[in-house]
């Protein structure tokens, strides 16, 4: 089934990343975690659908997605961001595999925090979050989307991974990196971000005896 929303609020998070606030359709309910297709109501998009992720807490009076532009791509993204308050959405039901199942490691990439952050926001609001850490990759630190909310939401439980970049830790997420973070391999780990990102920590972790079951992310 699908929805018109109407945009209430656009602000910037980064350099190319914002978040969008819309009406919620009365009842609307989805898992954090979840996404949906969205698309821009118009005749030329309202056809070209894309999955974004729900930022906000299923309780919130609105539906909030926070995105990043591709300018590059003369896409969706771009074209979402050229929008103002007022303007309309199409959203679809949600769906998604991405939802807690319990402590453990949150591993993203870039905009692959996006589905992370309303679990986070919930597990900070219910006092669930002590047992959980997240490690963060990006290219540099201007590109940390909501870096200082989680650095307050996890404070030491949270690791900043820039690799483009000479300041704090610049690397990559790997063997090394989670021998370093004395990683327990019996927890449930979460994982979004590019697909070759996924494949590889998905690859790394099996290979350190992670079992398939605790391994949560978009198939």
């Amino acid at each position: 089934m699908d929805y018109t929303v109407r945009i209430k609020e656009i602000k910037p998070v980064t350099h190319d990343v914002s978040y969008f606030r819309v009406s919620k359709p009365a009842g609307y309910q989805y898992i954090p975690g979840q996404a949906t297709d969205l698309s821009i109501s118009k005749p030329d998009w309202k056809d070209e659908k894309r999955p974004f992720t729900f930022t906000s807490l299923n309780e919130s009076p609105y539906l909030e997605f926070t995105i990043k532009r591709y300018a590059d791509h003369h896409g969706v993204t771009d074209q979402l961001h050229q929008l103002s308050v007022g303007q309309e959405l199409i959203i679809s039901d949600p769906w998604g595999a991405i939802n807690y199942q319990g402590p453990g490691y949150f591993i993203a990439g870039g905009a692959g925090i996006t589905p992370f952050m309303a679990i986070l926001r919930q597990l900070h609001q219910s006092g669930d979050l002590d047992d959980n850490k997240l490690f963060f990759s990006n290219k540099t630190s201007k590109d940390i989307i909501y870096q200082e909310e989680l650095s307050n939401m996890l404070s030491d439980r949270v690791s900043f991974v820039l690799t483009r970049e000479g300041v704090g830790r610049s690397k990559r997420i790997d063997d090394e990196f989670l021998k370093e973070e004395g990683v327990d391999f019996s927890r449930h780990f979460y994982v979004c971000g590019p697909d070759n990102m996924i494949l590889d920590i998905n690859a790394l972790l099996e290979s350190k005896g992670v079992r398939p079951e605790l391994l949560v992310f978009e198939k």
